[in-house]
């Protein structure tokens, strides 16, 4: 397993209890620490590694956890420990790749609070300590967008599920990524967070189903990368749509279906519009100046992932 070495924050970034309108240690004892294992032949192994390590929120007194779903994706093995040491397996019991949330339930007591769920959309930017900077769209090459991400700062070096808290002492979103945002005009590091307000509308057909029960969204494997303000095709999964379509890498996509791209989101959004998973999706792109037409045929992404094994 991925093993992470001991560090702390500088004491004037860590949280105290002085002055908060919570009780501190209930929250902290809500978050989890997660390690999984994935098989070297997963789909999802070459880009993310057969050892992930991160955080998960106990969000129900079941022990139901919520996380980043890239951490659970495919794996084969869970690991949950929780502040007072206790460790348990857990089970991978279902994803979303549209906002990106993983559930995880432990095979045994783990003995952790149960964190209440707030909404971001009342948060303004630079409330209390929170320290956020922003609230706008982000889209990121593997496909996804959301149309509202969440960016704190300073980073936080262990993002993947880390929990967002409120000043309500509630659970404000999900760690996913570390990026470099602009404050000010000036270049700042920082994280993004996944609103835990769209986990709502899903939950109970993730809970149910492994996935939400509406269409999946048509896949086509190819990473696209803003560039000079162009789009460039900068890796595909391989045996994938885009690939198996004739795609290569350096393309530049001009058009979805006869429509200019004006950004990573937009070309994503007009794929989307065209239908579900399966879906043709017509791509002009730019090859070594000359204009070529693609067909590509989408696909559903998750049939290209392992399941997890019933436990």
């Amino acid at each position: 397993m991925a093993e992470l070495t001991d560090w702390a924050f500088p004491a004037e970034l860590q949280p105290s209890a002085n002055g908060l309108r919570f009780d501190l240690r209930p929250v902290l004892d809500a978050v989890v620490s997660l390690r999984s294992e994935i098989p070297e032949d997963a789909f999802s192994a070459p880009v993310l590694g057969t050892e992930r390590a991160g955080s998960g929120v106990v969000i129900r007194d079941d022990g139901l956890i919520v996380t980043i779903g890239y951490l659970i994706t495919e794996a084969e093995s869970i690991w949950l420990t929780a502040n007072d040491g206790t460790v348990v397996a857990g089970h991978p019991l279902a994803y979303d790749a549209v906002t990106g949330f993983g559930l995880v339930q432990p095979l045994g007591r783990i003995g952790a609070p149960a964190l209440a769920r707030g909404s971001s959309a009342t948060v303004t930017v630079h409330a209390l300590k929170a320290h956020l900077i922003a609230k706008r769209e982000f889209a990121g090459y593997w496909e996804y967008v959301l149309d509202e991400a969440l960016f704190t700062s300073p980073p936080h070096p262990q993002w993947g599920g880390a929990a967002l808290v409120g000043d309500d002492g509630k659970l404000l979103g999900i760690g996913s990524l570390l990026v470099q945002e602009a404050l000010n005009g000036e270049p700042i590091q920082g994280n993004m967070f996944v609103p835990i307000d769209l986990l709502e509308p899903i939950l109970d057909d993730m809970l149910k189903h492994g996935v939400p029960t509406q269409p999946p969204r048509p896949w086509l494997g190819m990473y696209t990368a803003e560039a000079e303000q162009r789009l460039v095709v900068s890796a595909l999964a391989a045996g994938g749509p885009a690939e198996s379509a004739g795609a290569r890498l350096g393309d530049i996509v001009i058009e979805v279906a006869g429509e200019r791209v004006s950004g990573l989101a937009d070309m994503f959004r007009k794929v989307w519009r065209l239908g579900p998973a399966g879906v043709e999706v017509p791509l002009t792109i730019a090859r070594d100046g000359t204009l070529t037409q693609l067909k590509v045929r989408s696909a559903d992404r998750s049939h290209f992932l392992k399941k997890p094994r019933l436990q």
